[in-house]
């Protein structure tokens, strides 16, 4: 009998790139959702052995899922996959019913391991393609805004971990925004992002192989005194102790983010020193420092919020309108890798 599998990522290319490294001997019956909702309604009427479930999505994310198959009759054996690697994480899903966790991107190795683990696989004497993993449709039709919302997924993912570990906390991460934006809307962007309050930022310029960015960290004011908090920061909140705050969780933040999203494209960013860009100032003032060289651009927007504490931060890279022929090409080559 057919081992029915669900694979529940909003991404089109994590779908595809799981699927690619399903073991080809092992007899499956294959189906696709694209939020946590989607996928608790396909299995209210079409029970599921596994499930392959992604944490961060819209609508319903992998932690609500997983609470929400805890009463169901039947509960599908749950693997995550996600970049969101985190210890607590990790240790959140595991207490929630998961038999497994893999980070993003998936290794065929580790998969076929995990599988075979957890006696769901077990390898066949004789080769055969699983007919639903290969006849099934996956949409190769990838954007730019898709491939860059996935790379940016497991880059923050890693970014996270790092802080989290760190101050001992946990990050809750939201899918990454990925869009064209004018000046205008950029404001607005920001605006939504720290909800009105009056902000600091730093910017650190990148480049590498005919790419050019900047990435801008804007923190909410009201996070000083939880920052300073964990920080483990005793003496009166100057102005000169929360520009030492602010590098420091920049540093913590961007360096691994940078890290792995260098090594996803393979290249060796060079960056500039970060740069204070305003303190205690509105949006607008922000915008206004750089309003000659952010006249168009390509928009990633990552909000960071730690988890019983008010901390919450806005990560945003801002790509250069002619790195972006380039940065499509590059991301059409990862997606190629996986065919």
């Amino acid at each position: 009998m057919s081992t029915k599998v669900l694979i529940c990522d909003d991404s089109k290319i994590a779908r595809k790139q799981l699927t690619k490294i399903l073991p080809t001997d092992w007899d499956i019956e294959l189906e696709y959702a694209h939020d946590g909702q989607e996928a608790l309604d396909f299995i209210v009427s079409n029970p599921v052995d596994i499930l392959f479930l992604d944490l961060n999505m819209p609508v319903k994310d992998g932690y609500q899922t997983l609470e929400a198959l805890q009463s169901f009759p039947s509960m599908p054996k749950v693997i995550v996959v996600s970049g969101d690697v985190q210890p607590k994480a990790v240790q959140r899903v595991k207490e929630m019913g998961a038999v497994a966790f893999m980070k993003k991107p998936a290794l065929a190795e580790s998969l076929q391991d995990t599988l075979l683990s957890l006696e769901l696989y077990s390898k066949a004497k004789t080769t055969q393609q699983a007919p639903s993993a290969v006849t099934h449709s996956v949409v190769d039709d990838f954007s730019l805004s898709d491939s860059l919302q996935e790379v940016s997924n497991i880059a923050m993912g890693r970014a996270a971990s790092v802080l989290a570990n760190m101050l001992n906390v946990f990050i809750k991460l939201p899918v990454p925004n990925v869009n064209i934006l004018e000046v205008g809307e950029l404001q607005m962007a920001l605006d939504y992002g720290v909800k009105g309050d009056s902000c600091s930022a730093i910017s650190q310029g990148f480049v590498g192989s005919g790419i050019a960015f900047e990435t801008l960290l804007i923190f909410s004011d009201s996070s000083f005194p939880d920052m300073a908090k964990l920080l483990g920061v005793t003496e009166e909140i100057t102005r000169e102790i929360e520009t030492e705050l602010l590098m420091d969780v920049t540093s913590v933040l961007v360096g691994p983010f940078m890290a792995a999203i260098g090594k996803q494209l393979n290249i060796d960013f060079s960056h500039s020193h970060p740069v204070l860009l305003g303190q205690h100032v509105k949006i607008p003032d922000i915008i206004n420092v750089k309003k000659a060289t952010w006249k168009r651009t390509l928009a990633v927007e990552i909000v960071y919020e730690v988890e019983n504490y008010q901390i919450s931060c806005d990560l945003m890279l801002l790509f250069t309108e002619d790195s972006v022929p380039t940065l499509e090409n590059l991301l059409s080559f990862l997606v190629e890798e996986d065919e």
